[in-house]
């Protein structure tokens, strides 16, 4: 332990915090200052996903804690982030600077070890994870990982809940049904008698007979909106049950309800609970809903939880076995209330500019929808920034008409509300399709999949360019060449969708490039083809498109999604978007794909036109209605 030392400002340390909580306006106060910095010392260098994962904070509240910190010199500018002398000299006097980790090396904090026995089951569940539905993120949902997945399997076990019994699964998007089954499978037999999975999406309950009627274990699905009571043949029939509801505490309450409904009646029966991490105050509500059921707390497992893509909580989210009690009982009846994350994103924030104090709403209705296009037009009274979030408004006023002055920046997407009954985690970062800047490109969703029209009545959209409209159009975008992306592009493709996620995801978007960069990095590795840049030949590239090819489980029709497409701000600007949309739909051509889909948020005028010229036709609308508050 070295001697602590004084802080070179006048301020004292604990005033410092106070004004850094205040400054991000932190639920948490100082206390929350505190442990950033604390593992800022313990782990540094360290990235912001890492500094949310030791702290618990969200992603987006320790990037702001960051930044406000590096604004007072006390974290360096470079990253991963450090401690400049300044910030360990602050942490010296708080008296944090003895280094100590107690932290399990095997287990990494999360109590269960896969044994080797099992690193088959989890080879073959990141395969069927490859192969099967996509995550919806109109729902909150993303996958976690294939290793979550087992030790969820031997979480059952160790707690006396398999093998033999009955399992239910209230939602399923993880696959957690096809865990239990592969487990088994390694292991020789069935680990337990029945498994019943409860999910709205088709495509998913296919998937699961698919798979599983090859495995030995008995898999049961139904079919089912969990915003309504479970079937009565399903009530009393189950000795435990296991939910990653959507992370709001309606979805808590809602998904818990369900499981207490199919579990057999009396004391000590166990649902396993997956939840992200939250505020106190939020963590309290959460709380409260567990006891309103008559639940009680038998274990709790921090980070137990990963989650591929899932980045506003770090990627993890918390494990927690509930046990029932002789109070335990639904009470829940119909539920049509907001229930995912981006049903209750109804409010604006007012944000502060720092370079002149002025004051402006963000949010829906307001004159930027998220804060990243806030950023990118700058003050409207000084032109400058950036700016501080402060607090939330109470009510939103009417949205203005979309053709009064305002930025071409594109607009958050809207995230619909959906039928219940797909398990989820927290939203992850998604892809878009921007053009000035960014708007995202949602897969299908699972519940809604694509289905084709049927060749009689299909509209032909768009035609190969002849000769001399393709020559036409690589004269306009000169001089700018399309090619398949590569391993030396992925520093500005990560660049590309930090972008692409700061505009669509504002504060709580993941910008790092260089995790970006990583993630397309592993895209990479199975497959380049649908990644194409546009540049000067043996130079950076200025834009980006990337396009895959799905299939659709219910009819086995292929089909293509525009996932990403971006362009920096050349002056060419629209003739390289232009070009590499092009070469995407070229490429699908070619594959032999006849189908192709793209979403666009409404206010994204620019890429709603580029698709538009290409022949796209809208085929669905995402509707929202607010109602006033506490009327009956």
């Amino acid at each position: 332990m070295t001697n602590a030392r004084r802080h070179p400002r006048s301020t004292t340390a604990d005033q410092l915090l106070t004004e850094v909580a205040d400054a991000v306006r932190l639920q948490e106060g100082p206390p929350g200052v505190r442990s950033v910095l604390r593992a800022l010392r313990r782990l540094a260098p360290a990235s912001t996903k890492d500094l949310s994962r030791a702290t618990g904070l969200p992603v987006p509240i320790v990037a702001a804690l960051g930044n406000e910190l590096r604004r007072r010199g006390l974290v360096t500018k470079e990253r991963p982030s450090r401690l400049t002398e300044a910030g360990a000299d602050l942490v010296a006097e708080l008296g944090m600077d003895l280094t100590m980790d107690a932290t399990c090396r095997t287990c990494d904090g999360r109590e269960l070890v896969i044994p080797e026995v099992l690193d088959e089951a989890v080879r073959r569940l990141r395969a069927l994870m490859e192969s099967g539905p996509a995550a919806d993120m109109a729902i909150d949902q993303s996958h976690c990982t294939a290793e979550t997945k087992v030790r969820r399997v031997l979480a059952l076990l160790t707690a006396g809940a398999l093998p033999g019994g009955s399992l239910l699964l209230i939602g399923d998007d993880d696959l957690v049904s096809l865990a239990v089954a592969v487990v088994g499978d390694v292991l020789g037999g069935p680990i337990v008698e029945r498994v019943t999975v409860v999910d709205i999406s088709a495509e998913i309950l296919d998937y699961i007979q698919k798979v599983a009627g090859g495995l030995g274990t008995r898999v049961e699905t139904v079919q089912h909106d969990l915003r309504q009571p479970l079937p009565e043949q399903l009530h009393g029939r189950h000795d435990v049950a296991m939910t990653d509801p959507p992370y709001t505490p309606e979805g808590a309450r809602l998904f818990l309800s369900r499981a207490v409904e199919g579990l057999r009646p009396g004391p000590a029966h166990s649902i396993f609970f997956s939840f992200g991490g939250k505020s106190p105050d939020e963590m309290l509500e959460v709380q409260r809903e567990i006891m309103g059921l008559g639940l009680v707390t038998n274990g709790y497992i921090r980070n137990f939880n990963e989650y591929e893509g899932s980045g506003i909580l770090g990627g993890v989210g918390f494990f927690q076995q509930l046990l029932t009690t002789t109070s335990t009982a639904s009470r829940q009846g119909d539920y049509g209330g907001p229930l995912y994350t981006g049903d209750k994103r109804t409010r604006q924030r007012e944000y502060e500019c720092v370079a002149c104090g002025h004051k402006v709403r963000v949010g829906p209705g307001a004159r930027w929808a998220a804060v990243a296009a806030l950023r990118a037009e700058g003050c409207p009274n000084c032109g400058k920034g950036p700016f501080r979030p402060g607090r939330l408004v109470s009510e939103a006023p009417p949205t203005e008409p979309t053709d009064t002055a305002g930025p071409a920046n594109p607009l958050t997407p809207a995230s619909p509300s959906a039928p219940a009954g797909t398990a989820s985690a927290p939203a992850p970062v998604g892809t878009a399709t921007p053009i000035t800047p960014a708007t995202p490109a949602t897969p299908a969703s699972p519940s809604s999949p694509i289905t084709p029209s049927s060749p009689s009545t299909r509209t032909i959209g768009w035609h190969p360019p002849a000769p001399e409209d393709r020559a036409a159009l690589q004269k306009r975008a000169y001089p700018y060449l399309t090619r398949q992306a590569d391993e030396r592009d992925l520093p500005a493709i990560g660049a590309f969708e930090a972008e692409i996620a700061r505009v669509s995801f504002g504060e709580d978007a993941i910008d790092d490039p260089v995790r970006w960069a990583a993630r397309l990095g592993k895209a990479m590795e199975k497959s380049k083809e649908g990644m194409i840049v546009a540049g000067r030949p043996g130079e950076d590239p200025v834009g980006w498109c990337w396009v895959s090819i799905n299939q659709n489980a219910m009819t086995g029709d292929r089909y293509a999604n525009f996932r990403s497409l971006a362009v920096s701000p050349v002056d060419n600007r629209s003739d390289v978007a232009e070009l590499l949309l092009t070469a995407g739909l070229e490429f699908c051509l070619a594959g032999g794909i006849t189908e192709v889909t793209g979403r666009v948020h409404v206010g994204n005028v620019p890429m709603r036109t580029v698709y538009r010229k290409f022949g796209f036709d809208p085929t669905s609308l995402s509707m929202k209605l607010f109602l006033p508050r506490g009327e009956r």
